[in-house]
């Protein structure tokens, strides 16, 4: 069985969309760097995220589990880190490298994140996946070795960014009560005005609203569209094996940027790329299974009745049918195959 599973191959899908439409923004918001500034920018581009989830971050969730303190904690810093700080500290590091580099070392991220899952959010890792993580490391300090250290601040920032979005990485898998939707509506709207205020005090007066609805137009599909789908796939593959498949995002955004801003295609790039292949081939074919117990518990969150921990029924819906409601599981032990996903979240010892 696959590192997706019960929940078939669709967690996977979710997740390498997710990617494609984010590999797309680097080179994207390189070019509107050009007429606004790196805040102002970095709000435009959550509030495109917001208002494009906004017709869906009505329905579905649970208010009671929303309010839970826990649940707004870590909403709270997935906005921060992830709405905030991530992309500001980015796009200030891209306004002084080149795109096809900067896409590079978001390689980072995958490291950032695994590392933190590993510490502090009880993600086990076998020895495969974490080979598979040692590639994409190698990955992107081969590919950045043609720039030497003349762009070390740029790189350091990049750097800090990838750190930030490890930790909103691992929050969002774990949130309870709030939809894809809703939390992609909250990190939006939140963190997009929080930044496009800071934006029109310290730079100056807004950019043309050609520009204005370019960078909406990237917000919705690169941040709103990609964050959903990378969410629902975590929540159900655990942050860890989502990021590895998302790290596809780095070499879509330098084929983008050979493709529109005429970068040069370099041997290393290409080795890069292959390490980057084996790396996902050795994660997908990762394994973890023991014994495990379930305490009861109440939670919401999309899922199946197919994937041997949602046995309640809904007259009409097929076992394979994703949805999202409150439900409860009682106590359970069993053995099979799983990923930590929001029912497997054990100590890695």
């Amino acid at each position: 069985m696959s590192s997706s599973g019960r929940s078939g191959p669709w967690p996977v899908i979710w997740c390498l969309a997710a990617a494609a439409l984010f590999g797309a923004s680097t080179p994207a918001s390189k070019a509107l760097l050009d007429g606004v500034g790196p805040l102002t920018l970095a709000g435009l581009l959550y509030l495109g995220a917001g208002l494009a989830t906004l017709p869906f971050g009505f329905s579905g969730g649970r208010k009671e589990r929303r309010r839970d303190p826990r649940n707004l904690a870590r909403l709270g810093g997935a906005v921060l880190f992830g709405g905030v700080l991530g992309p500001v500290a980015l796009l200030i590091g891209l306004r002084s490298a080149p795109s096809a580099s900067v896409s590079l070392w978001l390689n980072l991220e995958t490291t950032a994140t695994a590392l933190l899952a590993w510490a502090f959010f009880k993600e086990h890792l076998d020895r495969m996946g974490w080979l598979a993580n040692g590639l994409v490391l190698l990955a992107g300090v081969l590919l950045a070795l043609p720039e030497g250290f003349s762009l070390a601040p740029a790189a350091a920032l990049v750097g800090l960014a990838c750190v930030c979005w490890g930790l909103d990485n691992n929050l969002t898998a774990i949130i309870d009560g709030y939809t894809p939707a809703q939390t992609t509506l909250v990190k939006g709207l939140v963190a997009g005005s929080v930044n496009l205020a800071l934006g029109l005090w310290l730079e100056g007066a807004p950019p043309p609203w050609p520009l204005v609805l370019g960078a909406l137009a990237v917000g919705a599909l690169a941040y709103g569209a990609s964050i959903v789908l990378y969410i629902r796939g975590a929540q159900q593959l655990g942050a860890t094996r989502s990021q590895m498949l998302f790290a596809t995002a780095p070499f879509l955004g330098v084929g983008a940027a050979w493709l529109a801003l005429g970068e040069p295609v370099l041997w290393v790039q290409v080795a890069g790329a292959a390490l980057m292949v084996a790396a996902l081939v050795l994660l997908l074919r990762s394994q973890h299974e023991h014994e495990h117990s379930h305490p009861a518990q109440v939670h919401t969150h999309a899922h199946r009745h197919d994937d041997g921990h949602h046995d309640h029924r809904h007259g009409g819906l097929p076992e394979d049918a994703w949805h999202t409601h409150e439900h409860e599981h009682g106590p359970q032990a069993h053995e099979h195959p799983h990923v930590p996903d929001l029912h497997h979240r054990h100590p890695h010892a």
